[in-house]
């Protein structure tokens, strides 16, 4: 039978492999330079940098530079670090510089093939930004790949939370500045706040190259970048209908989760108007009056709040204060506050002080900062299921490429249950039998409240294990990067750890490095990383995700996955017939089941939730490209008004342009005063 499905896979596969092969031709060319660049010494390094700016300003094009400059970076990073970039690192740094995203499985050398790139658009000396997914990625690779840069003649820096502005703008001046996504984002508006040029961190947005770009395009598209201000205090309010709204019954309202959203029944609207009348708070003794408007946000707060998030899933509590928990990291997002009221609903909820609400005084998302940018790219483990995203929102083309090993992990079918507590039985048993042998397993979870459960599990059959979540987020780099020692049992949330490499049998010790190839054989030999997942998420890509970080660089590794139908994805996305499916096949309590209509009944849950998730991301961009005009129009008459050497001329003109605009319509109105105003 003619599926269209499996011929445009073969288009794709066809385009992608045309792609690489003209990539492997610069590549070949690249590496015909490499036995005369190895005649050069130390000290010619830079000056071969200043030749090539040279070059540029007198009009050669950046593409004819590119072979030699890459040579270049390959034999400084040879010297400096004694890595040469493979021929797949010096494809991926090509693409990089040609605006694409390149696809590279984990542990491919990711951050090394970025030098390649950063250090050939850094020869404009506009600045070059490298986006990392936490502070201490973009501390670690500024210092670690720093040594190549000041062995070419270029400047690198990083940027963290706790710098100060002239820090900031002394990392932003340099030619290579590492940072996250957010403390770029927020930069740009606070530098858009600011009274004078001098105050401004920023320059130009030139060109950036975003490491797991995945991360910070798709599963963070979804949240804003906000600048807040205090507003009116209102905590006795929410306090107040936070303590009525839990006398409400549960017939009173109806729970959507897949949209997340709570609404009153006419029953539940009838107890409210009694309740809140009782108390004196509802006017008119209506709810939907419209003195009552202020209320029905706070009661609607306040019901999302009870009922809809969850302390250990979308928060936890920590120094007594409310911190919400990254849904796909698992990481605290600190400094960050639901909006609209609903962090104070919380706070009301778990009985901690209330801090004043907040109103919005600059906000961007990611989707438009990251346009600000001339050029644009970036690299991830895993963008070939959003390729389309990508393109039609970042116009970014998605190149796949290969391993420089061939990879031999064992990816296992998922085992599938009718209950939770069957699959956590199996889940606890395949940990115990693997861990027995000394075979280090990583054990992904969807939440913290999860990894607690099997945690628990766990110490009831004393097995050593560290648990990774936004508890004890501040140590992830150490812990995952030990993730492939002997006996390690590491449960963690999601997508924890990215950009930390897992080398079997611990992380790199230069004092002892025999000890090291002794224990990463023994590991081998075990199977190498074990990474089960304990249910599937909502994509496919983020499973993805877990899945490579075991067979990195040709490394022994598997893989497997284990569902119930009562995870959150099968019951709220999946079909309701597929427990009278699986009694049907006669599945025993305690068995699991491997059948085609069950994997495909899964793949089509993932699949309804990545087109539900796209049309949210697209719609929130089309939303905000109108914010976005208008953000423009306002940033750049504050920047006029910086530049303008007679300010109080160009004050006075804006003023005259506005008057003249009003009387003009004044004039209009009375000549035709049957037409409104508005």
């Amino acid at each position: 039978m003619f599926n269209p499905l499996n011929l445009i896979s073969k288009f794709i596969r066809s385009g992608n492999q045309k792609e690489l092969d003209r990539l492997k031709k610069i590549t070949q060319q690249i590496n015909s330079l490499e036995e005369n660049i190895k005649k050069l010494k130390d000290n010619e390094f830079p000056d071969k940098t200043r030749e090539f700016k040279e070059k540029l300003k007198n009009g050669i094009g950046i593409d004819k530079l590119l072979p030699e400059a890459f040579a270049l970076v390959r034999e400084a990073s040879r010297r400096i670090r004694n890595e040469r970039h493979f021929d797949v690192q010096i494809i991926g740094g090509i693409v990089l510089h040609e605006m694409k995203i390149a696809e590279m499985r984990t542990g491919e050398g990711k951050t090394l093939t970025i030098t390649l790139a950063a250090y050939l658009n850094a020869l404009f000396e506009k600045g070059v930004h490298i986006v990392t997914v936490n502070d201490y990625l973009a501390k670690r690779d500024c210092l670690e790949m720093g040594k190549i840069y000041s062995f070419l003649g270029i400047s690198s820096g990083y940027i963290n939370n706790i710098q100060d502005d002239d820090e900031r703008k002394k990392n932003y001046n340099c030619d290579i500045t590492y940072a996250t996504n957010s403390e770029l984002g927020f930069d740009y508006l606070r530098d858009n706040m600011k009274y004078s040029r001098a105050e401004m961190v920023q320059r130009e947005h030139f060109f950036s190259i975003v490491d797991e770009i995945d991360s910070c395009l798709i599963d963070e598209a979804r949240t804003p970048l906000i600048i807040s201000g205090a507003a009116e205090d209102k905590t006795n309010k929410y306090l107040a209908v936070d303590k009525l709204v839990k006398r409400l019954k549960k017939n009173d309202y109806e729970i959507d989760e897949k949209d997340r959203n709570i609404l009153l029944t006419n029953e539940g609207i009838n107890n409210v108007e009694k309740i809140f009348s009782e108390t004196g708070i509802l006017k008119n003794n209506n709810f939907y009056d419209p003195e009552n408007i202020n209320l029905v946000h706070h009661v609607n707060q306040a019901l999302r709040a009870n009922h809809l998030f969850e302390k250990g899933k979308d928060y936890i509590i920590k120094d007594n204060s409310l911190k919400i928990i990254d849904e796909l990291t698992g990481r605290i997002l600190e400094g960050r506050r639901f909006g609209d009221g609903l962090h104070q609903a919380l706070e009301a909820k778990e009985k901690i002080e209330i801090q004043a609400e907040n109103q919005t005084l600059a906000s961007i998302t990611y989707q438009n900062y990251f346009k600000l940018y001339k050029k644009i790219a970036g690299c991830t483990g895993t963008a070939a299921t959003e390729a389309a995203e990508f393109f039609e929102i970042y116009n970014l083309p998605v190149v796949v490429i290969p391993t420089n090993k061939k990879m031999i992990r064992k990816d296992f079918n998922d085992q599938i249950f009718r209950t939770e507590i069957e699959k956590n039985n199996a889940i606890i048993k395949k940990i115990k039998d693997h861990n027995k042998a000394g075979q280090p397993l990583l054990v992904f979870t969807s939440s913290i409240n999860k990894s607690e459960i099997y945690s628990k599990l766990l110490d009831k059959e004393k097995i050593n294990h560290v648990v990774l979540n936004a508890k004890n987020h501040e140590n992830e780099a150490e812990i995952i990067s030990n993730a492939g020692k002997e006996g390690s049992v590491i449960i963690t949330t999601s997508i924890s750890g990215r950009g930390v490499d897992i080398q079997l049998g611990g992380k790199k010790d230069t004092t002892n490095s025999e000890k090291l190839i002794e224990d990463k054989k023994k590991i081998k030999s075990l199977g190498g990383l074990f990474v089960i997942g304990t249910e599937r998420m909502e994509s496919r890509r983020v499973d993805n995700q877990a899945r490579g970080r075991s067979g990195r660089q040709g490394d022994e590794g598997s893989s497997i996955f284990y569902v119930s139908l009562q995870d959150d994805l099968m019951r709220i996305f999946g079909s309701d017939s597929m427990n009278s499916m699986l009694e049907k096949l006669g599945l025993k309590d305690g068995e699991s089941i491997d059948h085609p209509w069950i994997n495909k009944a899964l793949e089509r849950a993932q699949q309804k939730v990545e087109a539900r998730n796209f049309d949210i991301r697209k719609t929130l961009i089309k939303f905000d490209n109108v914010l976005n005009d208008q953000r423009h129009v306002i940033f750049s008459q504050r920047k006029e008004a910086m530049d303008s050497e007679k300010i109080f001329e160009y004050s006075t003109d804006f003023l005259d342009e506005i008057k003249k605009d009003l009387i003009e319509l004044k004039i209009q109105k009375i000549a035709n005063p049957k037409s409104s105003l508005f």
